[in-house]
């Protein structure tokens, strides 16, 4: 039986970013020095073929530190956390390693500066997500106030409206973040921003690949996982930018063959907490169905690098 022939666009860049290269490395470096069992506060990414293949190398996954023993290393999320959980660690004499991601902890700093110049926080973020949680726990209660959506600022609680400044997520969509940010400024005139945009490189640049690859295609699928904010925004901003069908999957099971009935054209692109192991899933399955021709549409280059901790790069 012949095969239809079918074009795959594969996004570039797309998957791992440094921050999720360096937080999977720091696991992996743990391991070598400290030996199993290291504890991991949080998923050290959205992955769970990712959380799984450390797993099964020793790691321990935890969501708070009262579930870690005080005499086995702990290792932070590349989400980042609340100043409270380092201070805690420190308090119980344990061995830690902060993996949030250098990017992330630039939105940290950000924060404190603000605040200590006197600024009360507005946060563009996502309710209960790790980061936002992690970056909101950087000031005292109160001090940081969270919108999700441009209606939200409308009735954002301020102190002083003259005197407060905003950060936002890493992974947001950066569409909808300048809607948000324009309204921030049109309701409040003097507020401060980041001196560099606070949304990634990675999620800006896996962003833009989509876009240049949706209107080509009959469907997108992005590989990553449901908890992925990045992911989960390269989904939407497939569907605004002309797509008639985006998907998230976390494996090639999980593709839905038959919503892509009839379609000849179809974008990949990758979160980037999402191993490149699993596109090439992907891929391969397509291969098995449809006579393929894979073309690649590069919108950026990366080549960014993170170094790991000190206390890994030392001997034991």
């Amino acid at each position: 039986m012949t095969k239809q022939p079918l074009t795959l666009y594969l996004a570039a860049p797309r998957g791992f970013c440094a921050g999720v290269d360096r937080a999977i490395k720091i696991v992996e470096m743990a391991l070598e020095k400290w030996g199993a069992p290291v504890y991991v506060r949080h998923e050290i990414v959205h992955n769970k073929f990712v959380v799984d293949g450390l797993r099964d190398k020793g790691a321990v996954f935890v969501e708070e530190l009262n579930d870690c023993p005080d005499d086995r290393p702990v290792i932070f999320s590349a989400h980042g956390v609340a100043k409270s959980v380092p201070a805690e660690a420190t308090r119980r004499n344990m061995v830690y390693v902060d993996a949030t991601c250098p990017l992330v902890s630039k939105v940290h700093v950000e924060a404190q500066r603000h605040s200590e110049a006197g600024l009360q926080m507005i946060m563009i973020g996502h309710k209960g997500h790790p980061e936002t949680i992690g970056t909101m726990g950087q000031l005292p209660d109160g001090e940081v106030l969270l919108v999700e959506t441009v209606s939200d600022v409308a009735t954002v609680p301020v102190r002083d409206a003259d005197n407060i400044a905003y950060v936002t997520q890493t992974t947001l969509s950066v569409d909808d973040t300048k809607d948000i940010v324009a309204a921030l400024q049109a309701r409040f005139p003097k507020i401060v921003g980041p001196h560099k945009e606070d949304i990634c490189y990675a999620t800006t640049n896996r962003q833009e690949a989509v876009k240049a690859i949706a209107p080509k295609v009959g469907a997108m699928l992005v590989v990553g996982a449901p908890n992925s904010s990045n992911s989960r925004r390269l989904v939407e901003v497939g569907s605004k930018a002309g797509c008639n069908y985006a998907q998230l999957v976390m494996r090639a099971e999980n593709i839905d063959w038959r919503a892509l009935d009839g379609v000849t054209s179809v974008g990949i692109t990758a979160g980037a907490s999402a191993p490149e192991l699993l596109v090439n899933e992907v891929i391969e399955a397509f291969c098995t169905r449809f006579d393929v021709t894979v073309e690649t549409v590069e919108t950026a280059v990366e080549n960014v690098e993170f170094k790991v901790p000190r206390i890994l790069r030392v001997p034991a």
